[in-house]
C-alpha cells in the first residue's frame, strides 16, 4: 500500500462506524444523552465530522462543506457557522439536537467524499508539509491526518457506546 491507500483506508473505516452509530435512530434517540453531562450521538458525530471538515479544509486551501455546501442551512443549529464543536459545554452539546441520521450521514459523506479527493495524490514527502505554525513543533499534514483518524474513531466509538446505553433502556 501507498501511503494514500492506507489514508484512504482508514478514512473509510471511520465512515463504516459513522454510519452504524447512527443507523436507524430517530431524532429523539441521537440526542440521547446518558446524563446532563454526556455528549450524545448526534452531536459526536456532528462534532467529529467539523473537525474532519475544518481540518482537511485547512489543509487543502479549500472552504468547509459544512458552509461552502450548504450543511450549516440544513441542519440549522443554534451554534455560529465556525462552531466545531472544540471545547463545547453541556448547553452547546444539548443544542445539537432535531437533526436526523440522514442529516448526519449526507454531511459525513460529503466530507468524506472531500477529504478522499484530497488524500488520494499524497505522497510520502507530501507528508511532511507544515500546516499550523501555532504550534511547537509545527504540525505537519502526516500529523493533522493521523490526529483526526484517531480523534474521529475515538469519537465514533464514544457515539456506538452511547448507541448501547440507549439501546439499553
Amino acid at each position: 500500500m501507498n501511503t494514500a491507500e492506507v489514508v484512504t483506508d482508514a478514512f473509510g473505516r471511520v465512515q463504516e462506524e459513522v454510519h452504524a452509530a447512527v443507523e436507524g435512530l430517530s431524532a429523539e434517540d441521537l440526542a440521547f444523552r446518558p446524563d446532563g453531562g454526556a455528549n450524545s450521538i448526534g452531536w459526536l458525530v456532528w462534532h467529529l465530522t467539523r473537525v474532519q471538515d475544518d481540518h482537511i479544509a485547512d489543509a487543502a486551501g479549500r472552504d468547509q462543506v459544512w458552509t461552502g455546501e450548504g450543511w450549516a442551512d440544513r441542519f440549522g443549529l443554534t451554534l455560529g457557522d465556525e462552531e466545531t464543536g472544540y471545547g463545547h459545554t453541556a448547553e452547546q452539546v444539548a443544542a445539537v439536537k432535531d437533526v436526523s441520521a440522514e442529516q448526519l450521514r449526507g454531511y459525513y459523506d460529503a466530507v468524506h467524499e472531500r477529504t478522499l479527493a484530497f488524500v488520494k495524490g499524497l505522497d510520502d514527502a507530501a507528508l511532511d508539509r507544515v500546516v499550523d505554525e501555532r504550534w511547537t513543533p509545527h504540525v505537519t499534514l502526516g500529523v493533522r491526518l493521523i490526529s483526526v483518524i484517531g480523534d474521529d474513531l475515538q469519537h465514533a466509538g464514544q457515539a456506538a457506546y452511547v448507541r448501547g446505553l440507549l439501546k439499553g433502556h
